[in-house]
């Protein structure tokens, strides 16, 4: 038996992976809503941008983006127009493949990644993990969605 909480109800999520990954993931992106609502993001939004800052100057195609977001085209593209519409970066398709729409970034999307290290510091200040713990759950995060994703992809 799992035992019980306070309320009466049984612990039956206490030793459940997905639950537990699912409040960490609720949790964290708790922690980040407040910090990106000063800079006008949300948390998709932010790491459209991320992607950007550290991508090429040429910046990158919905293709790529999608694929490092781990994000099909059909999510991608709203995400991308309302980006493009607060001026933070712009859409075009390339001349040598119309087919291709190639992603840059704007002055003013540029400009927000100096306040990215400050959301960064605030996050990693509440997660209160030690460098070694921090890379040791990054790694096992990791392990885990490719082994997951690898499983998906075999099923179809």
């Amino acid at each position: 038996m799992t035992g019980t909480t306070s309320e009466g109800l049984p612990r039956i999520l206490d030793d459940k992976m997905c639950f537990a990954l699912y409040a960490a993931s609720r949790a964290v992106t708790a922690l980040y809503r407040p910090l990106l609502d000063e800079m006008g993001l949300t948390y998709p939004q932010f790491l459209v941008l991320l992607v950007l800052w550290d991508g090429p100057e040429e910046g990158v195609t919905v293709k790529e983006l999608g694929g490092a977001l781990q994000l099909d085209y059909g999510t991608m593209t709203p995400l991308l127009k309302r980006l493009e519409a607060n001026g933070l970066l712009r859409r075009e398709r390339r001349v040598d493949d119309e087919r291709t729409v190639q992603i840059t970034l704007t002055e003013k999307g540029a400009a927000l990644r100096e306040r990215s290290d400050a959301v960064f510091a605030s996050v990693g200040d509440a997660m209160a993990l030690e460098p070694g713990e921090f890379a040791r759950t990054l790694a096992t995060l990791r392990r885990l969605t490719a082994n997951v994703t690898t499983h998906a992809d075999r099923r179809g």
